[in-house]
């Protein structure tokens, strides 16, 4: 039976839905989001043009796109909103998180419910399961499979997916689409979605490439069929940020890597190397590097070393 299991680490929460001992879908969910689901009161700032893309803005001054409008509200009024998707890291400022108007009284979001990790573990179970893969499959947007491979890019318009390999077209169009429909939950990947696959020589192979993904791909999703140039496109919803999306956040998501690799090694006193960016998030949020300490049992230092990638940091004894 899946299970989520549910860490939490260090400027992050990490969820991982646990199927037959694979990693089948994963969450990360940075700390101070306001999360998708969660009801709060705000007070209308814009009512926006035509009925629609109002914004309201909430008690600590984050500003909520309200796609259908606030009908019947004034601007400056109080209203309670829901938050339907959280920010959306870049900046490209229209995708600040979204919300709509609600009855509901102020509320926080329903948790998700699972098997709580203890952090730092005694034995690494996240990292057993395939945690380090997963998290440069989202730094590298690269998803290696058997005859071919994945290639993942966000960009502000949709996610695009294209597949290659050496296998034969329609094998490697059918084995592409149930791998990238694998890839996309278990990188949360949401909203709009196109996978390119190899041009297939003939429906049937289209139409079994669009039952792999159906396959693999629980609902709910909205997808158009495989065209005669092997394009298929993916719509479901996008509640967050992908595990794609926040690694291009670099320097931000490498501290927090280089902070869990640090926290899950032997304890006592550290020093973090890293990338000098890297190491300029960890000393801007000394919050973070305290906590580290806090669960090593001793003081943690910092090292920037600008001939390492960002990816390479490393924790050592002193």
């Amino acid at each position: 039976m899946p299970e989520w299991w549910i860490e939490r680490g260090i400027g992050e929460t990490r969820s991982a839905l646990i199927d037959d001992g694979e990693i089948v879908e994963a969450r990360v969910e940075l700390d101070g989001t306001v999360r998708a689901g969660t009801v709060l009161p705000a007070r209308l700032v814009d009512v926006g043009t035509n009925g629609r893309n109002a914004v309201a803005r909430d008690e600590d001054g984050n500003d909520y796109l309200l796609p259908r409008g606030a009908p019947g509200t004034a601007e400056g009024a109080a209203l309670a909103i829901e938050v339907t998707r959280e920010m959306i890291p870049g900046a490209e400022r229209w995708k600040r998180p979204l919300g709509r108007v609600s009855g509901e009284a102020p509320r926080p979001a329903e948790p998700l419910g699972g098997r709580m990790l203890p952090f730092p573990p005694a034995a690494d179970v996240l990292g057993t399961l395939g945690w380090a893969d997963l998290t440069d499959e989202a730094r590298s947007g690269l998803v290696d499979f058997a005859g071919g491979q994945i290639r993942i890019s966000a960009t502000p318009a949709m996610t695009l997916i294209d597949v290659d390999g050496y296998l034969a077209p329609d094998d490697l169009a059918v084995r592409g689409a149930g791998e990238a429909a694998r890839a996309i939950r278990r990188l949360d990947i949401g909203g709009s979605i196109g996978i390119d696959l190899p041009t297939a020589g003939s429906k049937a192979a289209r139409q079994a490439a669009a039952a792999a993904i159906d396959q693999h791909l629980p609902l709910p999703f909205e997808r158009t069929a495989v065209n005669g140039f092997g394009f298929v496109q993916i719509v479901r919803p996008r509640p967050r940020a992908s595990l794609v999306e926040l690694a291009q956040d670099r320097a931000a998501f490498e501290a927090r890597a280089l902070l869990r690799r640090a926290a899950v090694e032997p304890p006592g006193p550290k020093r973090l190397v890293g990338h000098p960016a890297v190491i300029a998030v960890l000393e801007h949020a000394g919050e973070w590097t305290e906590q580290l300490a806090r669960q090593v049992g001793g003081a943690v230092h910092l090292r920037a070393d600008s001939t390492i990638a960002m990816s390479a940091g490393y924790a050592e004894p002193v």
